[in-house]
């Protein structure tokens, strides 16, 4: 299917989900984070979600980095494509972008080639590891600047799509996935 598409298909299909079933499959989705070999890095980058759009209440996840004491950097909109990446600590204000996403006001950015793990939002993935979102471009452009060992994290409450017809060389799979029902694993190591 075509990633224009999918955008369609997803948005829709996120509209009609309740707040308690929003809220249960992100705590689902936390939880099956716990079983990936994940957590012996340092720096974790999570989105916060924007609310309007029903994407997955990351909240659980963010307690779960602190309670395992993990640097978490938080994106922030810095141009066209382009994003910094903020230290979340103690003092670290938030604001609501013009596009609804929550993100720092300032901070210490932590360069790309830091991050260990991205938690990645997404509207549709496939059972190859490709991703659709909102078509804008950051995360690719984002992780193509990230180290070449990067764990990249899809979250989603909806299964893969048998394929997404318009990939392009440009766009960087995903090493998982992971959904209420369970996680996928692209990786071929």
């Amino acid at each position: 299917m075509l990633k224009k598409d999918l955008r369609l298909k997803y948005a829709s299909a996120r509209e009609n989900i309740t707040p308690q079933e929003l809220l249960n499959s992100s705590l689902t989705i936390a939880n099956k984070l716990l079983g990936l070999p994940i957590w012996n890095a340092n720096n974790y980058h999570i989105f916060l979600p924007i609310s309007s759009k029903n994407e997955v209440d990351t909240s659980f996840i963010l307690s779960i980095l602190h309670g395992k004491d993990k640097n978490i950097v938080l994106p922030k909109v810095k141009g066209k494509n382009t994003l910094e990446h903020i230290l979340l600590t103690d003092n670290t204000k938030l604001i609501t972008n013009s596009w609804g996403v929550p993100e720092p006001v300032e901070g210490i950015e932590i360069m790309p080639s830091k991050i260990d793990v991205v938690f990645l939002p997404l509207l549709a993935f496939d059972i190859k590891g490709n991703r659709v979102g909102y078509g804008k471009g950051f995360y690719d452009s984002f992780l193509s600047q990230c180290k070449k060992d990067v764990i990249k994290v899809g979250l989603s409450i909806f299964e893969a799509e048998d394929e997404i017809t318009d990939v392009n060389e440009n766009d960087i799979p995903l090493d998982y996935c992971v959904i209420p029902q369970k996680i996928y694993s692209f990786s071929t190591v």
